[in-house]
């Protein structure tokens, strides 16, 4: 009877124990030149979605955005998530990084936009 119960539990200890070392190799993958490194002011991609995602929501809390804009520019950036794990598939080449990074922009200004447009009411 022991020894049934010591089997399943070395087992599971194991398997403890190979998970975190296969997600650490995997977390350490190569994607290519680190640009956040090379370029003055570049913001990484997943600050750029975290700053846009909190401005949309900010907006609409103070009401600088109405429920459809924050609803229309929530998809758009989600659209742009997308785009970007599809580009990251392959790694991501220096065409797509500017093609998002220029994305992110228009998504930028169209928040700010939006934002400062009092949603078509006078002062």
């Amino acid at each position: 009877m022991f020894k049934k119960a010591i089997i399943p539990a070395l087992v599971l200890a194991a398997a403890s124990v190979a998970v975190p070392a296969v997600a650490s190799a995997q977390s350490h993958r190569y994607d290519g030149p680190r640009y956040e490194q090379n370029h003055r002011g570049w913001q990484p991609i997943a600050q750029r979605k975290h700053n846009l995602d909190r401005r949309i929501d900010v907006g609409q809390r103070n009401g600088q955005l109405s429920r459809r804009e924050a609803t229309r520019l929530r998809g758009q950036l989600n659209e742009l998530v997308r785009l970007e794990y599809s580009y990251q598939r392959g790694g991501l080449t220096v065409r797509e990084r500017n093609d998002l990074d220029r994305r992110y922009d228009n998504l930028s200004r169209q928040v700010r936009w939006e934002r400062a447009d009092n949603n078509g009411r006078r002062r």
